[in-house]
């Protein structure tokens, strides 16, 4: 009899982990590895999909070792992974033919460029939620097709499979059997109709992309195969869903109005809207959220390019921090920034500003300014960033009450209460923040019966510490307009 233990197969950016949780969403063990980024040219970002494959099975075997468990006590396992990274292989041999294409690629621009020029922006959006951009894998995929000697007639003859991460990972567990992807994984392809729930042909055409090419589409809890490379019995894999999604789903907001925001290196504030679609007015993307059954589920998502990352410059460009561990000491050595202002535009602005080309600054300089109020001004701005983005949702869907918070940067107390400030709403951050795992464990759960439904995992999400918000709404208005001023400045030509 299985122990009811779920398994967590988590696929990111910078490394491959599997964790063990068991039947009351608590940690058994966890496994880790670090997958090297590769840079062949200014703008491209790649990975090596056999060692996505190879990382991702030795941590799922190191994970049960470490649990003391065996495939027997394995209920079901769960897929969770960067999302838009793209992958293109042999349906015969398996073979990948060429690296994935990452998220952060920015080489098929030019195709994007071409599709603006042809007038699909509305197109787009209206059936996928997303804009035009060479983010997303549709774009990726055509350049594969392209730039592959043979590709495009190997496809269009049926031999090759196209798929994201999550996709990737499910043929190599079935060894080939099951060729498919949930809903929050394909709502980010800038192919999928959202709305109806399936490939969308007029983009597929635009795109020049054959049907063949594409995975079968399910919801993200659901039973789709089976693997037996962990040795012994065969365990369901019953679970799926893009990384961002499936954090939303493991902190428990399934209902509209609920939102979390993840803090890394970049920042994803996702907010559920039920099961009405409709694409965002204020510069936000619209995508399937992680559906626990085939009615559909909706998300509106912003993203803030530089998180994290500004704390990572303040070590690494300017030197006034040892370790990204130090910024919250020098930041709150200061009562505030002393009228500092930085807007970390680093590589352009995301949501809900869309403003590719802007660069980063500094305002508000004095020569009384130091060390710690740079800090003090880089660890706000992340909050500031991520309050804007809070109030497009809010003029896209509905206010909401509290923010659930996520991702290692959310460690950080000083930047909690900054957020909770901002936002006028208390900020909650969960006993873990391994949110992003424990939601794929979750659609893993529900699909094989360890969990009977939403309500059941709702009771499961603990609430950690909770950050009230310590200012009243003239200030809090004061500040974000100090904000929206700094970045006019930053974006003016």
């Amino acid at each position: 009899m299985s122990r009811g233990l779920l398994l967590a197969l988590d696929q990111g950016t910078s490394s491959s982990r599997s964790i063990v949780f068991d039947h009351e969403a608590r940690i058994v063990a966890m496994a880790q590895r670090e997958l090297p980024q590769h840079y062949p040219q200014a703008g491209w970002v790649e990975h090596d999909p056999r060692r996505i494959w190879a990382d991702q099975l030795t941590t799922a075997r190191e994970a049960l070792d470490r649990a003391g468990a065996t495939p027997a006590d394995i209920a079901s396992i769960g897929i969770t992974n960067q999302r838009e990274t793209t992958l293109l292989w042999n349906r015969r041999t398996g073979e990948p033919l060429h690296n994935a294409i990452v998220w952060q690629d920015r080489r098929a621009e030019p195709i994007c460029a071409r599709l603006r020029e042809r007038g699909l922006e509305a197109l787009v959006l209206q059936r996928t939620g997303l804009r035009i951009d060479a983010y997303f894998s549709g774009p990726k995929l055509r350049w594969l097709l392209d730039h592959v000697p043979g590709a495009q007639a190997a496809a269009e003859r049926g031999e090759l499979a196209f798929g994201t991460v999550d996709s990737w990972l499910l043929w190599q567990l079935t060894e080939g059997r099951v060729h498919a992807t949930d809903v929050s994984n394909a709502s980010r392809t800038m192919l999928f109709d959202i709305a109806r729930q399936r490939w969308d042909e007029e983009l597929l055409d635009a795109l020049g992309i054959p049907r063949s090419l594409l995975p079968a589409v399910h919801p993200s809890s659901h039973v789709f195969g089976e693997t037996t490379l962990l040795g012994g019995r065969s365990i369901p894999i019953g679970g799926m869903a893009g990384d961002q999604q499936s954090a939303l789903f493991g902190q428990a907001c399934f209902e509209p109005g609920l939102a979390k925001n993840t803090y890394g290196t970049g920042c994803f504030m996702l907010m559920h809207t039920g099961e009405a679609f409709r694409p965002s007015e204020n510069g936000l993307l619209a995508s399937n959220a992680a559906q626990p059954s085939a009615t559909p589920q909706f998300a509106l998502e912003g993203s803030v390019f530089v998180g994290g990352a500004v704390v990572q410059w303040l070590r690494d460009g300017l030197g006034i921090i040892s370790s990204s561990g130090d910024v919250q000491a020098l930041a709150a050595s200061v009562p505030d920034s002393g009228g500092v202002m930085l807007v970390p535009a680093f590589t352009g602005l995301g949501a809900p500003y869309w403003q590719a080309e802007a660069r980063g600054s500094i305002v508000g300089l004095t020569r009384g300014t130091t060390a710690a109020h740079i800090a003090r001004a880089a660890v706000e701005a992340i909050a500031f960033q991520s309050a804007a983005l809070l109030q497009a949702m809010s003029r896209d869907a509905q206010p909401i009450h509290e923010l659930r918070v996520d991702g290692g940067a959310s460690v950080n107390d000083l930047l909690m209460q900054v957020q909770a400030d901002l936002l006028g709403i208390p900020v909650v951050r969960p006993e873990s923040i391994e949110t992003t795992a424990l939601g794929a464990a979750f659609l893993a759960g529900l699909s094989c019966g360890v969990y009977r439904g939403t309500a059941e995992l709702a009771a499961l999400w603990r609430p950690g510490q909770r950050f009230e918000p310590s200012i009243d709404a003239d200030e809090r208005a004061a500040r974000m307009a100090q904000w929206e001023r700094a970045v006019r400045q930053t974006i003016a030509p």
